[in-house]
């Protein structure tokens, strides 16, 4: 299993919670200081000190990433711990407001507030972000292309974010709408090559536009550095395998995109405009909505067309071993995502603190800790020990 070129990376974007008021703590430099010796790298602050970063080491399959996953969230909650804290994992917080929240110490954060001002300092959101390994960057490019078609999809099951500083906003997905405000944001164009793609990059470093290209922050994007495809649309999950069902999705697709290139049987290229039509029906309506079927040229039941998708990957899931994974996309599509597990809390209760405790709890299943899964009322959970794909 692992000669096979798409790995897995997953970064997760976690908030800092304090369980008596559910409002954002800001512990970062404490939980770094704390985590330098067992975490090491794969803790890193984000811009708001109430955010920490997660990200796990190459991961072979989707077993592999499981593990990581489980792991790593098992660590970060026993720092958190150790303050009386606790974490939860949600597009955005639901009520806390950003004004309360200071900026991460630090020149590149600096240089981002100095930059985008206002815009930086109301960022408080919290992704998912997927990394695929695909050596071939010349053929990376071209499938990233194809790979966009299919965004609206994943953005449709990874919807967590319906509320922003105390209100109900309509939306499954918030977060993209105030990710929105950055330059650089959204669904990108097509690429002819790897040159041109190359040629952007430089030229927006060379006209000062970026220090360096990973302040290019698409939906999706081929990694400037890494050989990787990097999915970045995602709400950050409550659940530790709803993050592995996408990320297992994730990569299928990718797989079966590259075994199309190489067949010359290429994926029909979209254009953006069209993608985006259906990028916003995801985040106004997740799964309960519809989709636009570009080909057919008519509106689909989303859950019909992510069906259609399984369909389209079922080999390389096989071929991949991510059976397991997959079955929690059925999982999702039944019960709903975590942005109607929100508003369902919000319904029964009309209690923005019961709506971030269901959040932590469900970011405390199955971790191998002995703190508990709950904001209010702490049990304490068993290990879990959770056998690969």
């Amino acid at each position: 299993m692992k000669d096979h070129v798409f790995t897995l990376g997953i970064e997760e974007e976690f908030q800092i919670i304090d369980p008596e008021t559910r409002q954002l703590r800001s512990h970062i430099q404490q939980i770094l200081e704390h985590g330098k010796v067992t975490m090491q790298e794969h803790v890193k602050p984000e811009m708001h000190q109430s955010v920490v970063e997660l990200g796990t080491d190459i991961c072979y399959s989707t077993g592999d990433a499981r593990e990581h996953v489980i792991r790593l969230r098992s660590e970060l909650a026993m720092l958190a711990a150790r303050a009386g804290l606790k974490i939860a994992s949600a597009g955005t917080h639901p009520f806390s407001h950003w004004m309360d929240q200071p900026i991460t110490a630090g020149e590149r954060y600096e240089t981002i507030v100095k930059d985008m001002q206002q815009v930086a300092r109301a960022n408080l959101i919290f992704g998912l972000h997927v990394h695929v390994g695909i050596p071939d960057r010349n053929g990376a490019i071209h499938v990233m292309n194809q790979a966009r078609y299919f965004l609206p999809h994943l953005f449709a099951l990874s919807v967590n974010s319906p509320f922003w500083l105390g209100q109900n906003t309509g939306f499954k997905a918030y977060r993209l709408k105030i990710f929105e405000r950055f330059p650089r944001t959204g669904i990108p164009d097509a690429f002819e090559s790897l040159s041109e793609y190359e040629d952007y990059l430089k030229l927006l470093v060379t006209t000062n536009c970026v220090d360096n290209a990973k302040k290019i922050w698409w939906d999706i994007r081929l990694h400037p550095f890494f050989d990787t495809i990097e999915f970045r649309i995602c709400d950050a999950q409550s659940r530790v395998e709803d993050t592995i069902a996408l990320a297992a999705l994730m990569q299928a697709i990718i797989s079966r995109l590259h075994k199309l290139q190489r067949q010359n049987l290429n994926f029909r290229i979209y254009r953006r405009r069209l993608i985006d039509e259906n990028r916003w029906r995801a985040s106004r309506y997740g799964l309960d909505g519809k989709l636009i079927d570009f080909g057919r040229e008519c509106e689909v039941e989303t859950r019909s067309l992510i069906h259609e998708l399984i369909e389209f990957v079922g080999k390389e899931v096989e071929e991949l071993g991510s059976q397991r994974s997959i079955e929690q996309i059925g999982r999702i599509m039944n019960e709903g995502t975590g942005a109607d597990r929100q508003l369902a809390v919000w319904e029964a209760t009309k209690s923005m603190p019961a709506v971030v405790d269901q959040i932590v709890q469900e970011t405390y299943d199955g971790l191998s800790i002995v703190s508990s899964a709950s904001a209010s009322q702490p049990p304490s959970p068993e290990p879990v020990s959770r056998p690969a794909d």
